[in-house]
């Protein structure tokens, strides 16, 4: 009896993992082997930096925070201690885009932490 293989199913497999891989360059978008590797590959970039972005931003608004508080003449550190010791619950996302965007309102938190 001959050997029973699902062609279709297979064919579509490849199909779909090769349209993931539409865009990369040389063979990588085109040959099976190398558009599986390099797929897999991205992958694990992806779950990977899914979590380095997070440092990346935090590390940003904590600059952010920084530069807007030097114009006070205070630090970054001191800042964040005196934040913390009358009780202001801003995280440093929001602290980072009224310092950016809302200059007044980032200058009335730092007089009232002065």
């Amino acid at each position: 009896m001959p050997r029973s293989v699902n062609a279709v199913a297979a064919r579509a497999k490849r199909k779909k993992l090769l349209e993931k891989t539409k865009g990369q360059f040389g063979s990588r978008k085109n040959v099976w082997t190398v558009a599986k590797n390099s797929y897999e590959k991205g992958q694990q970039y992806a779950y990977r930096d899914r979590r380095t972005k997070k440092r990346n931003f935090r590390s940003l608004w904590i600059q952010r925070i920084n530069a807007g508080v030097r114009e006070y003449g205070l630090s970054y550190s001191v800042f964040m201690g005196k934040i913390h010791e009358h009780n202001i619950e801003l995280s440093r996302k929001v602290l980072a885009d009224l310092a950016l965007n809302n200059p007044e309102a980032f200058k009335a938190i730092v007089d009232s932490v002065k």
